[in-house]
């Protein structure tokens, strides 16, 4: 049997500082057989040498492109626009399943190629839970830069830290314009637990409310508090949590909205209220000025603590590599890309993501 090549890449979006597997479990692959290619990455966590001296061959940026047709490329964000043909299986998170922009595109270049999507999103367990994921950071950091940003603490642009720092600052920040109300939605998934984590540390008890709250929405009560963190990632289509006419609502209390998931742009999104995502650089983004309304909606929020985000999900993920196949959980996750290849119109990712996990 041929051993497994893997080609870690480069990740080609400047403020992407985390990593899938981290130099210690580089070197449990590499014991175990397998055959690991390392791009070099200016601005990962983990130095290049690191993955050198756990015995990774080291490549250039941006050589997948050339990796032999075996070779199964691992990154974490979006890939680089070309080549227009895809020819190798890709493990990554996509998006490409429930018709966000870019989608159809995607899937064509993987259609063209002849590779195929093994998306981490769709990495899941017999019953469909998600078996490597960044969830409870993003809650964590969803949380997090909503207490700042509503107590007056946040500045841009972001830089990434240590959970000591980002908590420290937390803490920093607990007297600062009173205390407040905050609603966890979405409060008993990964991501979820992440974010009362964060409160917990800002010294927030928040509400929470998970799918017996969500299933009967009580819009009032949700626009009565000061900070919502959305944790939600719905795979069917429900009636929006918030709507543009509750942005005017004159009773409206809400005055920070953190939105972990990130949907925008997709049917399937609860918060169809804003149009694009936030950045590092701009992280806020001010969707009303009487009475203010802030939005936070940051798109890989777990790289603003690459380590430990990393050191976590590479722990997951590292055991699944090991026993890459075409069986179990990785055939499920072919499973999905041919499902969705096979419609690639406007029904094309009617799948919704299968678990309640914040964005990769």
């Amino acid at each position: 049997m041929t051993a497994l090549h893997l080609w870690l890449r480069h990740e080609v979006r400047a403020t992407e500082r985390r990593t899938p597997v981290v130099p210690d479990d580089a070197r449990r692959l590499i014991e175990a057989g397998v055959r690991l290619s390392v791009e070099d990455c200016p601005q990962r966590v983990f130095p290049t040498r690191d993955y050198e001296a756990v015995g990774a061959r080291i490549v250039p940026a941006g050589s997948w492109t050339s990796a032999p047709d075996d070779a199964v490329v691992l990154g974490l964000k979006e890939l680089p626009d070309e080549p227009a043909e895809l020819r190798h299986r890709h493990v990554f998170f996509g998006h490409a399943y429930k018709r966000q922009p870019g989608a159809a595109a995607l899937l064509r270049r993987f259609d063209a190629g002849g590779g195929a999507l093994l998306d981490l999103e769709y990495l899941v367990d017999d019953d469909g839970r998600r078996l490597a994921a960044f969830g409870f950071w993003a809650g964590y950091l969803g949380a997090a830069l909503a207490v700042l940003q509503h107590r007056g603490g946040l500045t841009a642009p972001l830089v990434p830290t240590d959970k000591d720092e980002l908590d420290a600052a937390l803490r920093q920040t607990e007297h600062a314009r009173g205390e407040f109300t905050a609603l966890v939605v979405g409060a008993l998934g990964r991501s979820g637990r992440g974010a009362r984590a964060a409160f917990a540390t800002a010294g927030v008890d928040p509400t929470c409310w998970d799918l017996a709250q969500t299933r009967d929405l009580d819009r009032p009560a949700l626009l009565a508090h000061d900070v919502m963190v959305n944790c939600v990632l719905a795979t069917t289509p429900v009636p929006p949590f918030v709507r543009e006419q509750d942005l005017d609502d004159p009773v409206r209390r809400l005055r920070t909205l953190s939105d972990v998931t990130c949907d925008v742009g997709s049917p399937l999104n609860v918060l169809p209220v804003y149009d694009r995502t936030t950045e590092w650089a701009d992280p806020v983004r001010r969707l009303r000025k009487d009475p203010p309304l802030d939005l936070i909606a940051i798109d890989n929020l777990p790289s603003l603590l690459p380590r430990e985000s990393s050191v976590d999900f590479s722990a997951a993920l590292t055991p699944l590599l090991a026993d890459f196949g075409t069986g179990g959980a990785w055939g499920r996750c072919l499973d999905r890309f041919h499902e969705a290849s096979r419609e690639p119109g406007p029904d094309a990712g009617r799948f919704g993501a299968p678990g309640e996990d914040g964005r990769g």
